[in-house]
């Protein structure tokens, strides 16, 4: 077992992998990256912000004495995954990817699968007029420009950018019912629903509910894991990838 091994968390995963860790003996820093107001904290140790890029990020890890980097973030945080590999790479320390599948269609659903949330704009304008948004916060400006569409954006914190001008804004955080998101779709007339591929259970029922109402779904296909990188589809998985790190790691 690694003397110490840094989290780059803020998923579920990530704090189940930190629980999982701590609670064989390892030394566990997890690293949010601050985006969320209220963070549900994994045990051992915690930093909150960035790094300053992947030097800032080599640097402490050498400073730290870090054994390992597991790189729980969400499968859209594209930019910290990188900088991770960079870092890893430079103090010479191992690096695991910790990622969800992603979703899988089924026969009903009708996906439309894009590549950036700008395209996500274009094709949800285009399929209808009273849009579900679950995209998150962060990335509302990329359809801030439309002015012929109702949204309802749903995201955990308010968001604090340019929003589109004709939205509505839900405060709510997962798991979410199958019950409740055909409620919302239909309380709120939806007729398309724009979301990320994070996947996960946590927040799945609303692609059922888009299936059973023939809602199309704009799907924004995550961005790829960093070249060269070990990956892991779980926590158990993780985990057990601190043990094998004088050996080969999973892919």
């Amino acid at each position: 077992m690694p003397t110490h091994v840094l989290i780059l968390g803020g998923t579920t995963e990530g704090r189940l992998t930190a629980e999982l860790l701590h609670a064989r003996g390892a030394r566990v820093t997890s690293s949010l990256a601050g985006r969320v107001a209220a963070p549900r904290m994994p045990p051992g140790e915690v930093r909150i912000g960035g790094f300053g890029g992947a030097g800032g990020l080599e640097r402490w890890l050498r400073e730290h004495a870090v054994d390992a980097v597991i790189d729980a973030t969400h499968p859209f945080a594209g930019t910290i995954s990188f900088h991770a590999a960079e870092a890893a790479a430079g103090a010479h320390v191992p690096l695991l990817a910790l990622r969800r599948p992603g979703w899988t269609p089924v026969p009903g659903d009708d996906w439309h699968p894009v590549g950036s949330l700008e395209e996500a704009a274009g094709a949800a304008r285009a399929l209808g007029r009273r849009v579900f948004l679950t995209t998150g916060r962060m990335g509302l400006a990329s359809f801030a420009h439309i002015d012929d569409v109702w949204f309802l954006v749903r995201s955990v914190d308010a968001p604090d950018g340019p929003c589109p001008p004709h939205a509505e804004v839900l405060l709510d955080r997962g798991p979410f019912t199958l019950d409740g998101e055909r409620g919302l779709l239909r309380r709120h007339r939806i007729d398309v629903l724009v979301t990320k591929d994070s996947g996960g259970a946590a927040t799945a029922p609303k692609l059922t509910a888009a299936r059973e109402s023939g809602i199309p779904v704009v799907l924004v296909r995550r961005p790829p894991v960093p070249p060269g990188v070990a990956v892991a589809a779980g926590p158990e998985e993780a985990a057990a990838w601190t043990d094998t790190l004088g050996g080969a790691a999973p892919r």
